[in-house]
């Protein structure tokens, strides 16, 4: 199976709070459970090892009710 990349999750984030919880498993119906991701630093991420490298990252920004995606802090390439 192709990697995607992990803007896929962040694109899919937009406009949209989650939990740690409720973004694994938006992930999972989107793309799979088994789907893999890449990004600029990092390869053959599942849905686990996405989340914490994204919130490592700083891609997150919290909200009311958990966080979303910081739209700012996505690179466009």
């Amino acid at each position: 199976m192709e990697q995607l990349h992990a803007h896929e999750v962040l694109h899919m984030m937009e406009g949209n709070s989650y939990s740690e919880a409720s973004l694994r498993e938006a992930i999972i119906q989107q793309f799979g459970e088994q789907q893999h991701f890449y990004a600029c630093s990092a390869e053959d991420m599942d849905v686990d090892t996405l989340i914490e490298f994204l919130k490592k990252k700083g891609k997150f920004m919290p909200v009311e009710n958990g966080f979303t995606v910081d739209i700012s802090k996505v690179c466009n390439h």
